[in-house]
């Protein structure tokens, strides 16, 4: 059962949402589950840029904080990528929410800083993937997003829908979503793996859920088909886009994007 092994939950904090050119300001690597002690580590990077007032808002870090008591970010970059590495090397898969977002920034920071980007590192061990973002919409497909500023998708609204606490003065700190998302993936795999009549009523009634073809896919099954459904959401996405923007363009690559896409 994919969701009762040892897992490697990952979130970053950055200056902004452009993958290509914004940078780590804070970031959460946990090993947990599996039946293993729980190893958090987090660090701090003076990003080496203004942290701009928008980003600020959001994960409540300054330019001056990061300044003050952020380490190097060559350091940080290489340390995160590191760590990660040895998760999967030990065979954790990697659990995130919209993970092609972190791990993409993550592999663009390393190369701004001239350190060996994680797909590098890990030579021919395979990178498995778990993506709360994915495999939520795979089995929810027909969700709405609850009000006009909160959307179907947001890390919240999984926690919300899945019945877990939610505690708004820790969001968008890199650990409590990182977390948070562990927790949700747990959550997916226990529904996968239940009698539907067993399921909480709220996922019972919900529009054709279809969690239980999850429980028929191992690890790297699931990482398989995540690929292939990233990609349906994505072109479902960039066709309703198109309504109004002919020339909208929703990215489908998963995990990680590949060097030239923006």
């Amino acid at each position: 059962m994919w969701h009762k092994t040892r897992l490697c939950a990952f979130d970053l904090e950055t200056t902004g949402v452009d993958v290509e050119a914004d940078r780590i300001v804070t970031a959460a690597v946990i090993g947990l589950g599996g039946g293993g002690k729980t190893e958090p580590y987090e660090w701090l990077a003076d990003p080496g840029i203004e942290i701009p007032a928008e980003a600020t808002a959001v994960h409540h870090i300054t330019t001056e904080h990061a300044r003050e008591h952020g380490e190097p970010a060559h350091d940080v970059v290489d340390q995160i990528a590191e760590s990660l590495a040895i998760h999967v090397r030990m065979g954790d898969p990697i659990v995130g929410h919209n993970v092609p977002y972190d791990l993409t920034l993550l592999d663009r920071e390393c190369r701004r800083h001239e350190v060996q980007p994680l797909l590098d590192r890990l030579g021919e061990t395979p990178l498995r993937v778990l993506d709360t973002r994915v495999l939520d919409q795979r089995c929810l497909p027909y969700r709405k997003r609850p009000s006009e500023t909160q959307g179907a998708r947001q890390l919240i609204t999984l926690a919300q829908v899945y019945a877990l606490p939610w505690e708004e003065s820790k969001a968008h700190g890199c650990s409590y979503d990182a977390l948070m998302s562990a927790r949700i993936l747990h959550r997916i795999g226990t529904l996968a793996h239940m009698p539907r009549d067993d399921w909480p009523e709220a996922i019972r009634t919900a529009r054709r859920p279809r969690f239980h073809h999850l429980g028929e896919l191992d690890l790297d099954g699931l990482h398989a088909a995540q690929i292939e459904w990233a990609a349906e959401q994505a072109a479902g996405l960039q066709t309703y886009f198109r309504k109004t923007d002919p020339a909208a363009v929703v990215d489908g690559s998963w995990p990680l994007r590949p060097m030239g896409d923006s």
